[in-house]
């Protein structure tokens, strides 16, 4: 997707995205360090401006994640139905993600053992063929098909960057355990910049492999490291990148749906939504109505929609959820006095600024969507003040 809006010059959207993320990155290490409770950004964000700020953080992780999950697993279909042509098409898809979903529902009602260790066999079996494009695939990229045939249009590369927010998105995962850690305000930084850098290592050298290899082709193509394998290492490396993706996709949407169900419990248990979403199943004590509810939720969006509607509606929320965990951090930063202050400042400033210019490649219908869901959770938040714990919000 990136290399149709920017030909070329994709691994360019690359670095300036890492940059972005950079920032963003520094602003959370500057919030990290002064607050370690459990819960990551939109805790940092409770702390900073309060309870109803950090409630509408909590919707945005849970929109970002909702959104995320059914935009992977419209990919998941895709490439399963590459691998299996009779579920191509639209029936097919749909049959697919109903599927899926059906399997991961049952899994995580019945008990959480099973997902946490297909998990970690999921990311070494998408690492392993990753690995294999990388280094066979060096040999046959074209230097040719890397050169640059137009000037940099800075709208085109926004738009790009914006998409790939996406790709770097999740970072904000390693802070959630902040009140488990040790030494948290060396620690946290440390741990998301050498991350930072080995993730935006492992993009680049996909990219300029892909598109070394596929040339103007790598934009129209439905699974493009698959075909990139397949033309590297033969039909058996296609196949081998597309199985490789297929797992790790799943493995992604089984975790997401054991986590991302827990957010929806946690309003309930706080009041925000009906009670009966709140239910703990009698016998394998897990909160299947709210599994169950999301993931209907989750299968509706990836059956009715895109991946790229849904990534950037994702990734919107992404942003916002940053710009406000920036803040955060000024004001937490000068708490601790002027020299801190104005340090954490120019941090946040340059974090907010890069995340403006950004949203700028954000249409109206893309924007109206996190306007409704934030709009929604505000009525939700003032019609539930009367009946909810006086710690409702801190604990989602």
């Amino acid at each position: 997707m990136v290399a149709g809006v920017v030909g070329a010059q994709a691994p360019l959207a690359f670095l300036v995205c890492a940059a972005v993320m950079g920032l963003i990155v520094a602003a959370f290490a500057e919030a990290g360090k002064r607050v370690d409770l459990t819960g990551g950004p939109y805790v940092y964000v409770e702390v900073a401006f309060g309870p109803f700020a950090g409630f509408l953080a909590g919707v945005l992780v849970w929109l970002l994640g909702t959104t995320a999950v059914a935009a992977v697993s419209t990919v998941l279909a895709d490439s399963i139905g590459a691998m299996v042509p009779a579920l191509a098409g639209g029936a097919g898809r749909a049959a697919v993600i109903l599927a899926v979903f059906a399997v991961l529902v049952t899994v995580n009602v019945v008990g959480v053992g099973f997902g946490t260790r297909f998990n970690a066999v999921a990311t070494v079996a998408k690492l392993l063929p990753l690995a294999l494009l990388i280094l066979a695939g060096a040999f046959a990229v074209d230097p040719a098909l890397l050169a640059w045939d137009q000037p940099i249009a800075p709208v085109r590369l926004a738009r790009a960057s914006m998409l790939l927010i996406f790709a770097f998105c999740g970072v904000e995962s390693a802070l959630v355990p902040s009140g488990e850690i040790r030494d948290v305000a060396r620690t946290v930084p440390r741990a998301v910049a050498m991350a930072m850098v080995a993730v935006t290592a492992v993009y680049l050298a996909i990219q300029i492999v892909a598109q070394g290899i596929l040339g103007a082709g790598l934009a129209g193509e439905t699974a493009p490291l698959a075909a990139a394998a397949g033309q590297a290492l033969g039909p058996w490396g296609g196949r081998l990148l597309l199985l490789g993706a297929a797992v790790s996709m799943f493995g992604y949407v089984g975790g997401m749906t054991l986590a991302v169900p827990r957010a929806v419990f946690a309003f309930a248990r706080d009041g925000f939504l009906p009670s009966a979403l709140g239910a703990i199943h009698p016998r394998f004590r897990t909160p299947h109505r709210a599994i169950v509810a999301q993931s209907a939720l989750v299968v509706g969006l990836g059956v009715t929609s895109g991946f790229e509607a849904l990534a950037v509606v994702a990734n919107l929320s992404t942003l916002l959820l940053y710009a406000g965990c920036s803040l955060a951090a000024w004001r937490l930063a000068a708490r601790d006095g002027a020299a801190a202050g104005r340090r954490a400042a120019a941090i946040a400033i340059a974090a907010c600024g890069v995340i403006a210019w950004l949203l700028t490649s954000i249409t109206w219908p893309e924007w109206r969507v996190a306007f409704v869901v934030l709009a929604a959770a505000t009525s939700i938040y003032v019609a539930t003040s009367g009946r909810r714990p006086s710690s409702g919000g801190s604990t989602v």
